[in-house]
């Protein structure tokens, strides 16, 4: 049965936080593709997952982020797109075991730019074909789009996702122009989401970023143009480099401080990317479910 995220649009839902930097602070090599812990460290990426559920998550998303052909092939990891993705699907749905947590997949950017012709529209959609079928057959309830900046690829992975039947969560980073309402790539917010919703995304938003405190101008812009249920999903703030590793030092309290103001602003999902971890989640399932909760007179 497919799952419908259109009664999201009218709730507040939390959702997980960042799978690659908790994934190292739990032992998993930095040198290595984070994805391939699905098969070298399957129990951390589990108690991971758990860990989001206990802390109040109501989506989990698998550990698949650049689980493509062109990542693998670019590190030399020996295995195959579909091992990959259809471990992270299976050990994300082993985490979220009776919990009523959705679980998923997730799907980044292929690594290839379309508008100075690294790949073709033709090559793309082979490429998230394979990648969302693998998922699909790991038994994930949605596939999510994440991270991207490309407008034009974003739209291709869209097609190819939604060739699975399930529905489809689109979302990019927009961390550049005057407040942050831009992608890297120069796709604007608000034309992002006119063109997703159009393309048929059950669910838009934004993630990774500027962090927490600088996502408001981009939530606000997506919110103007579409309807549909707003994903969000921002860094722990900016991150230090030390000894070539990013270090994300926004404590949880201050990263959902932000959290009711994005609720204002018109969010309905509201998790963390890089630098969150299930105490981060935590805080922010707690904001949440105190808005749910009624007030009593003396309140």
């Amino acid at each position: 049965m497919t799952t419908d995220l259109s009664v999201l649009k009218d709730t507040v839902t939390v959702a997980d936080g960042g799978w690659s930097t908790q994934l190292w602070e739990r032992g998993v090599p930095m040198g290595e593709l984070p994805e391939m812990a699905n098969l070298t460290h399957p129990e951390v990426v589990v108690r991971l997952g758990r860990e989001y559920v206990e802390a109040g998550a109501r989506f989990i998303t698998t550990n698949t982020f650049a689980a493509n052909r062109y990542a693998i092939a670019r590190r030399g990891v020996k295995t195959t797109v579909a091992e990959l993705n259809e471990a992270g699907a299976r050990l994300a749905r082993q985490a979220v075991d009776g919990s009523g947590a959705l679980v998923a997949g997730s799907i980044g950017p292929s690594g290839k730019i379309l508008v100075v012709h690294e790949a073709t529209e033709a090559e793309l959609t082979i490429v998230f074909d394979e990648h969302a079928r693998a998922l699909a057959e790991g038994g994930v309830d949605v596939i999510v789009l994440e991270t991207f900046s490309e407008l034009a690829e974003i739209l291709v992975a869209l097609r190819a996702a939604q060739a699975t039947g399930l529905p489809v969560i689109a979302s990019l980073s927009f961390d550049s122009g005057p407040q942050r309402t831009r992608t890297i790539m120069g796709a604007a917010a608000e034309d992002c989401a006119v063109a997703l919703e159009e393309a048929g995304a059950a669910v838009v938003g934004c993630n990774c970023g500027g962090g927490a405190a600088n996502v408001l101008p981009a939530v606000v812009a997506l919110r103007g143009a579409t309807k549909l249920p707003l994903w969000v999903k921002p860094n722990a703030g900016l991150p230090d480099l030390e000894d070539g590793r990013p270090v994300y030092r926004q404590p949880p309290d201050e990263f959902a401080a932000v959290v009711p103001t994005l609720i204002e602003a018109g969010a309905n999902i509201i998790g963390g990317c890089c630098g969150t971890g299930p105490e981060h989640i935590r805080r922010v399932a707690a904001i949440v479910e105190n808005r749910k909760r009624p007030r009593r007179r003396d309140e």
